[in-house]
């Protein structure tokens, strides 16, 4: 296990050399899971197309197989490449992303079904912070759950994650509390509903905004 701390505690950059990126990626490429800052929450990350490493991911958090995991992407060009992006979606995308929103969008056949639980949908987001567009432009998607046991606390900073994952991972990334402290936003869009699954940074009132202006 390595801890790796950011120098810049205000994150407004990615200072990492490019030694420290190249670790991280190789624990990545390798299978292995690394635990990231977001502007929400700490994210455990792994290669969503390598199954084997997604299943670290459930044992690592104790969490049912059942409960699907979220990816994280740096663009919209990658996301458009995992999943179908609406008008709706979009706009929501436009406005919201990079931020703290999760979109359910309808998944394409190159996302494993152990990432989705089966399901035909997946959840995507664009996390606002360097260092996680940084090592997803060099690696690619990766998966994006919070960095804790299933049902435990919410991993606001680097600390609670170590405590609650240990050894079970292989990199952490230490760079202080997150922005908000508080998860993203999960918006499903259905058949002209707007549902949100999870309430979060984003405020239900603000996505029906956008919709509907």
């Amino acid at each position: 296990m390595e801890i790796i701390k950011c120098h810049d505690g205000n994150c407004e950059k990615c200072d990492f050399s490019e030694d420290v990126l190249d670790r991280i990626i190789s624990e990545l490429n390798s299978g292995k899971l690394v635990v990231y800052p977001t502007e929400t929450l700490y994210g455990l990350g792994a290669d969503p197309f390598d199954e084997a490493a997604v299943k670290r991911v459930f044992m690592a958090k104790k969490r049912p197989f059942d409960m699907p995991l979220s990816i994280a992407v740096s663009n919209l060009r990658m996301l458009e490449e995992l999943a179908v992006l609406d008008e709706r979606a979009r706009k929501l995308a436009e406005k919201f992303l990079p931020g703290p929103l999760t979109l359910i969008l309808q998944k394409k056949a190159i996302i494993p079904d152990i990432v989705t639980a089966a399901s035909v949908e997946v959840g995507i987001r664009i996390p606002d912070h360097p260092i996680a567009l940084k090592i997803i432009d060099e690696f690619g998607p990766i998966i994006s759950t919070s960095a804790n046991l299933h049902s435990h606390p919410n991993p606001y900073d680097c600390q609670l994650a170590i405590k609650d994952l240990g050894e079970s991972v292989g990199v952490y990334i230490d760079c202080g509390s997150t922005k908000y402290g508080r998860p993203s936003t999960i918006v499903q869009l259905m058949a002209g509903e707007v549902e949100v699954i999870r309430p979060g940074a984003i405020p239900i009132e603000k996505i029906e905004a956008v919709l509907h202006g």
